[in-house]
C-alpha cells in the first residue's frame, strides 16, 4: 500500500496500536428488521476485530442464535466475510425472538456466551434489539450468579467473564433513531424509492395521471420526507406533522393549480403511518378516491413495501457501516466495567459515541409527544436533520400568491460554473424558487461566465425549474471560463440587469471566479453585491467544505461499476483489475469508492508512493491468491502521479503478477459525471442552495443603504460548506491559506483518515489515528445558537 507522508508536525495524535483485543471475545449479531449496509458493518467489526487480535463470532439469526447456541454461534474467519460488502439485508441471518424477552431466553444466552468466554457485543439493529441488549448487560452479573448456582459455569468461568460490553449499531430503514443523522440503511431505501419515483414519473407524464405513493415508516417519517424532497413531490403525509383540518381542500386546490400550470402529473408520498390532526390514519386509498371525487384526474396507488428494504447497499451506506463497525470495535476496546453501553453514531460526517439509553429514551420521548398530539415537540426531538428537512420542504412546496410576496425589488442571479455535477439543477431550482418565495427577481446565467459576459441572461420563474431535481448535469450549462479576463464585460452585465447578489453553484473553478470577482470590488462597484458559492463537483475538492454535491452519485456509480468488475473478476479467478477514476488531483473519488467497494489498494497523490510500494502491493495480492479469495481490486486517481501511470500500473501488475494473477485494466471516465442525481445529492443541493438564498436575503437587508445596495465587505463574498458537523459560511478570502492552487486542492482533507482504516479493512498493517474517537458524548437537545458560521 501506498507509504505514509511523514507527519509534519509534533506528534500529538492517539494511536490505537495501543489498544490489544489479544484474549478477548466479541460476537456481533444483526437483530430486528434487515437493512442494506449491516452487512458491511458485520464486516467491518470481523476483520477490525481480527486485526487487533481479538476472537470474532457471528451469532446466526439474532437473538434467537444467541438463546439457541450450537452452530449459531461460529467464530468468523478474515475470508468469511468477504464478498459480503456488496450485498443486501443481512449474511448472518435476522430473527425477531420472544424468548429473549424473558428471563429465561436470557439465562441460556448468557451460558452460550460464557461457554465460549464472549464478554464484547456488538449488536446491530433498531431501538427494540438494542434496548434488549442493555437489559441483558443489565442483568448480567445476576446471570452469571444463577449459572453458578445450578453449576452450569464453574466460580473460574464467573470471574473470567464478570463485565459485558455492550456497543450498538442502528440498522434501520427508517431513520428512526434519535442522536444519529443517518441510520444504516436509510440511504440504500432513498435509492429504492427515488429509483421508483423517477420511473413512475415519465408513465404518469405520458397520461397526465396522478400517482399516491406509499412507504416505509410507522413511526417515522424521515423516508417520505426526504422521498418528496428528493422529487419534488406535490404533497406529503407524515406522522410527526399531521395536516391541519381541512386538508382536503388545500391539497386538491394546489393540485389543480399545477396541472394549470401545465405540469402534466402529480406526485403525492404518503408514509404508512400518516394520521390527520385527530390521530385518524390518512391511506392511500382514501387519498385517491378524494382526488378522483374531487378532481376526476386519473389516479393510482403505488404501495413500495419490501422493496424499499432490498437490493445492494449505497456507497455511503458501505461507508457509514464500515466507519461505524470499526469505531464499534474500538469502543469495545476501550470499554472498562462502568462504561455505559454505547451506540456509535453519525453527526454531521463525523462517527460519535452516545449512550444508548440516552438515545432510546429520547427516541421514545418523540413517540410519546405524537400521541398526546404535541406534534412541535416531536418534530424537535427528531434532530436537526429532520428539522431541517421539514422545514426546506415547506420553504419549496407551497407556491404563494404574487400578491402575498413581499417585493423586495432585489435582482438576484444564479449561475453554474465548472464541469457538471449531478445535483446541480436541484440546487438552481431550490434558489429560484426560495429567491421568488423572499421576494427577488430571479435571473439565470447560461453557460457560466462565459454566458455572462456574453449576456445570456434571463428571467426564471417559478414553473421554468419544475421537474429539476431529478435531472443529471446541468440545465443552465457551465463552463470553465474564469472571469478574470471579462471583468469589464461581466460589470456591464451586472449593471445592464441591476444585479444585486449572485448565487454560484460550481467547482474549482466558482471558487477561483469568486475570489477575482470579489478582488476586483475595488475597481468595480458593480462587484460590491452580496456573492455566495454552493461546493458542486464529483471531485470533492473545494476548500472550505468536507462535502460537494455531485460527489455521492460519482461515488455510487464507482461502486456500481466495481462490484461488476468484481464479480466478473470472481468468475474467471485469480484476476486483477486496475482501476482508474476521476477528482483531478483530488483522491477523494478513489480512496472513498475504494473503500465502499473493498479494494486491496488506492493510489492518490496526496500520499506519496514509490516503486517499492508498488511492489509491496504486489506481493500482497500474490498472497491473496493463495486464499479463497482470487481476485484484486486496485484503484488509481487519475494525476496521482505523472509516470506511474495506469498503463504502467497496470504493465507492472501484469509482469510481476505472471504465472500467479493477471490483470485488466479499466478507465471509468466521464460516466462518473454523468446519471441521475442520488437522493443524497438531490437532498444535500435543495437545502443548501436554500440556506445560501436565505443568507442573501439577510445580506441585501444589511447592506442596502441610500437607496441601492453596497457590500465590499470579505465577509459578503462567501463560500457555504459543509464543516464536520455544521453548515458554515465562510468568507471565500479567508480561505485562500488553505489553498493549493498548484494541484486545486484543499491543504487539509478530512477524508485522508479513513485511508487507514481502508487498508486495515485490505489486511495491511498501518497506523489509524484515534484522537478524534473515544469521548462518550450525550444526546444533545440544545441547538447551537445562530451566528455568522453555522447552521
Amino acid at each position: 500500500m501506498a507509504g505514509a507522508a511523514a507527519p509534519k508536525r509534533q506528534d500529538t495524535r492517539k494511536f490505537f496500536e495501543n489498544l490489544s483485543g489479544a484474549g478477548k471475545s466479541i460476537a456481533v449479531l444483526t437483530s430486528g428488521g434487515d437493512a442494506q449496509g449491516m452487512n458491511a458493518a458485520v464486516r467491518a467489526v470481523v476483520r477490525m476485530g481480527i486485526y487487533v487480535g481479538a476472537k470474532v463470532y457471528f451469532i446466526h439469526e439474532g437473538y434467537q442464535g444467541m438463546v439457541d447456541g450450537g452452530d449459531n454461534i461460529k467464530e468468523a474467519t478474515w475470508e468469511s466475510v468477504s464478498s459480503m460488502l456488496q450485498v443486501g439485508g443481512t449474511v448472518i441471518g435476522s430473527a425477531r425472538c420472544k424468548e429473549f424477552r424473558t428471563h429465561e431466553g436470557r439465562l441460556k444466552a448468557a451460558h452460550n456466551l460464557v461457554q465460549r468466554n464472549i464478554t464484547n457485543l456488538c449488536v446491530i439493529g433498531g431501538d427494540g434489539s438494542l434496548t434488549g441488549a442493555n437489559l441483558f448487560r443489565e442483568e448480567w452479573s445476576g446471570l452469571l450468579d444463577e449459572l453458578l448456582q445450578q453449576g452450569l459455569i464453574d466460580e473460574e468461568a464467573a470471574q473470567r467473564n464478570s463485565a459485558l460490553h455492550i456497543v450498538g449499531m442502528v440498522g434501520s430503514i427508517d431513520n428512526d433513531f434519535c442522536g444519529t443523522d443517518m441510520t444504516i440503511g436509510t440511504d440504500s431505501a432513498l435509492h429504492r424509492i427515488i429509483e421508483v419515483v423517477d420511473a413512475i414519473m415519465t408513465t404518469a407524464q405520458s397520461h397526465q395521471r396522478t400517482f399516491v405513493l406509499e412507504v416505509m415508516g410507522r413511526h417515522c417519517g424521515y423516508l417520505a420526507l426526504v422521498s418528496a424532497l428528493a422529487c419534488g413531490a406535490d404533497w406529503v403525509f407524515i406522522p410527526e406533522m399531521p395536516p391541519e383540518d381541512g386538508w382536503e381542500d388545500s391539497m386538491c386546490q394546489k393540485l389543480s393549480e399545477n396541472r394549470a400550470d401545465k405540469k402534466r402529473l402529480n406526485i403525492i408520498i404518503v408514509a404508512e403511518g400518516a394520521i390527520d390532526s385527530h390521530n385518524k390514519a390518512i391511506t392511500p386509498d382514501y387519498i385517491k378516491d378524494l382526488v378522483v371525487r374531487c378532481l376526476g384526474f386519473d389516479t393510482r396507488v403505488t404501495i413500495l413495501g419490501h422493496v424499499q428494504r432490498g437490493g445492494t447497499p449505497s456507497a455511503f451506506d458501505r461507508i457509514l457501516a464500515s466507519r461505524m463497525g470499526v469505531e464499534a470495535v474500538l469502543a469495545l476496546l476501550e470499554a472498562s466495567a462502568n462504561t455505559p453501553a454505547c451506540v456509535v453514531s453519525l453527526v454531521g460526517n463525523q462517527a460519535v459515541r452516545l449512550p444508548l439509553m440516552e438515545c432510546v429514551q429520547m427516541t421514545q420521548e418523540v413517540q410519546k409527544a405524537m400521541d398526546e398530539k404535541k406534534f412541535d415537540e416531536a418534530v424537535r426531538l427528531r434532530g436537526r436533520s429532520f428539522e431541517n428537512n421539514l422545514s426546506t420542504y415547506r420553504l419549496l412546496s407551497y407556491r404563494k400568491a404574487d400578491s402575498e410576496l413581499p417585493n423586495s425589488s432585489f435582482n438576484v442571479a444564479v449561475m453554474n460554473v465548472g464541469a457538471p455535477a449531478a445535483g446541480m439543477n436541484a440546487a438552481v431550482r431550490s434558489a429560484v424558487r426560495v429567491g421568488i418565495t423572499e421576494g427577488h427577481k430571479m435571473f439565470a446565467v447560461n453557460d457560466g461566465f462565459e454566458g455572462f459576459y456574453k449576456g445570456q441572461i434571463k428571467e426564471i420563474k417559478w414553473g421554468d425549474v419544475g421537474g429539476w431535481t431529478g435531472q443529471g448535469g446541468s440545465l443552465l450549462g457551465t463552463k470553465r471560463t474564469l472571469p478574470g479576463k471579462h471583468l469589464d464585460k461581466i460589470a456591464e452585465q451586472m449593471r445592464i440587469h441591476n444585479i444585486n447578489a449572485l448565487l454560484v453553484i460550481g467547482g474549482f473553478e466558482a471558487y477561483v471566479g469568486l475570489l477575482e470577482l470579489s478582488s476586483a470590488r475595488d475597481k468595480y462597484n458593480e462587484f460590491c453585491v452580496p456573492m455566495v458559492m454552493v461546493p458542486a463537483t464529483v471531485s470533492n475538492n473545494i476548500p472550505g467544505s468536507d462535502l460537494s454535491i455531485g460527489s455521492d452519485t460519482a461515488l455510487n456509480a464507482i461502486t456500481d461499476t466495481c462490484d461488476r468488475i468484481k464479480q466478473s473478476a470472481s468468475g474467471t479467478k485469480r484476476r486483477v483489475f486496475i482501476i482508474e477514476t476521476m477528482g483531478g488531483y483530488c483522491g477523494y473519488l478513489a480512496t472513498v469508492g475504494g473503500l465502499a467497494a473493498g479494494a486491496d489498494t488506492v493510489y492518490i497523490y496526496e500520499e506519496p508512493f514509490d516503486i517499492r510500494d508498488l511492489q509491496a502491493n504486489v506481493e500482497h495480492l500474490t498472497q491473496k491468491m493463495k486464499t479463497s479469495i482470487q481476485r484484486g481490486l486496485v484503484l488509481r486517481n487519475e494525476n496521482c502521479n505523472e509516470n506511474f501511470t495506469t498503463d504502467f500500473i497496470y504493465q507492472l501488475y501484469t509482469e510481476e503478477g505472471r504465472g500467479v494473477f493477471d490483470c485488466r485494466k479499466n478507465i471509468l471516465g466521464h460516466m462518473q459525471q454523468g446519471g441521475a442525481p442520488s437522493p443524497f445529492d438531490r437532498n444535500f443541493g435543495t437545502k443548501v442552495a436554500a440556506k445560501a438564498m436565505q443568507w442573501i436575503t439577510r445580506t441585501l437587508k444589511d447592506s442596502y443603504k441610500g437607496g441601492r445596495v453596497f457590500a465590499n465587505s470579505e465577509e459578503t463574498a462567501c463560500l457555504l460548506g459543509m464543516r464536520r458537523r455544521a453548515m458554515v459560511f465562510q468568507p471565500v478570502s479567508q480561505l485562500r491559506d488553505e489553498t493549493d492552487f498548484v494541484h486545486r486542492i484543499p491543504k487539509e482533507q478530512w477524508w485522508l483518515k479513513l485511508r487507514p482504516l481502508m487498508k486495515i479493512l485490505a489486511k495491511y498493517k498501518t497506523s489509524y489515528d484515534v484522537s478524534d474517537s473515544g469521548q462518550l458524548e450525550h444526546v444533545t437537545r440544545v441547538r447551537p445558537k445562530e451566528t455568522f458560521k453555522r447552521w
